[in-house]
């Protein structure tokens, strides 16, 4: 198989953003030259090519992809779909051209009606929450992809990140580690992804013949100070976790701040393992071993999927989830 950007960012210890805008040349993208050198050097021991950007002779000739979202800024995820995607369509030669659609500030969805003006192939709409949506009316007058949400009556095919099978994973690669007293903090009670990570926590839990502890599971709110409060509120436990299943990378952060202040070490005493794989992640110490949410591999298979509809192929699959691997460093 040919190197992919996810393998180059892997090699070299970088998300696949900093990658993309690395070997793009981005004037306004500002990277020491230790990071310069380690993705150059990864591209070249796996022999990674940009994907020609040379337009393609099929059914997909000038059309445009329009891949709108209702958040871009406050957290790195629809950025990387976009980057996803991008990429993809260069491969196809098809463009993709990027919006911003709030339902309460457009209720006329005029900026779909902007992009309606292009030859369209289709649409891709992401939310930076998983979260069930009700589909703008313009999403059913083309070949739509959602990800990160999906339609309740599944009209549309929708892209999801596999978070019960994540939650299962980082659980189960702690009792791998020996651990027998495993706490969980969660994110925020309400929303999908701390609704499913607290799902295969458990399944992980019962398959392993370990009894579910609600003292051991908290709640925070994806921030820092809350990994930081709610792990002194696990160690406080007359019996304490031995090991820390956090549902984000930040909220991980402040479980390791907490944990040191404690005098605790990681991972002698405590393992810690989070979600994401945000680039903070390698930064802790000792780094942390965390899952990769995938972003951007959900933005290029979004773009395939509008690529195969055009083509006239059809997916039986209304609604696909998407592994989230293990990345191993050293907090477990």
């Amino acid at each position: 198989m040919k190197p992919t950007m996810m393998d180059v960012a892997a090699r070299a210890g970088v998300s696949q953003a900093t990658v993309s805008l690395i070997l793009n040349g981005s004037s306004g993208a500002r990277f020491s030259e230790a990071t310069r050198k380690r993705v150059t050097d990864a591209v070249n021991d796996l022999g990674y090519r940009l994907p020609n950007r040379s337009p393609a002779s099929d059914p997909t000739d000038s059309k445009v992809i329009a891949f709108i979202t209702d958040e871009l800024t406050t957290d790195p995820w629809m950025a990387l779909a976009f980057e996803g995607a991008r990429e993809k369509a260069l491969e196809l030669g098809v463009i993709v051209t990027l919006g911003i659609f709030r339902s309460g500030e457009d209720p006329n969805e005029n900026m779909f009606s902007l992009c309606q003006q292009n030859p369209l192939l289709g649409y891709i709409f992401g939310t930076i929450l998983t979260r069930k949506i009700d589909p703008p009316a313009a999403l059913f007058t083309a070949p739509s992809i959602l990800i990160n949400c999906y339609d309740g009556n599944r009209r549309l095919p929708s892209i999801l990140p596999g978070d019960v099978a994540g939650g299962r994973a980082a659980t189960e690669r702690l009792i791998q580690a020996g651990r027998r007293r495993i706490g969980f903090i969660n994110g925020q009670e309400g929303l999908d992804n701390p609704r499913d990570r607290l799902r295969g926590y458990k399944q992980a839990l019962a398959s392993n013949d370990f009894s579910f502890d609600p003292k051991l599971v908290r709640y925070g709110n994806w921030e820092p100070s809350s990994g930081y409060s709610e792990t002194h509120a696990l160690m406080d436990l007359a019996n304490p976790p031995d090991a820390i299943f956090c549902a984000n990378d930040l909220m991980a952060l402040g479980c390791v701040e907490a944990l040191k202040e404690r005098g605790k070490s990681i991972p002698g005493d405590v393992a810690v393992i989070g979600y994401d794989n945000r680039d903070i992640a390698q930064f802790i110490r000792p780094p942390l071993t965390t899952l990769h949410l995938p972003l951007f591999e959900m933005g290029a298979m979004a773009v395939e999927m509008i690529h195969d509809i055009a083509g006239g192929l059809k997916s039986s699959h209304d609604q696909l989830k998407v592994e989230c691997p293990i990345i191993e460093r050293e907090s477990v």
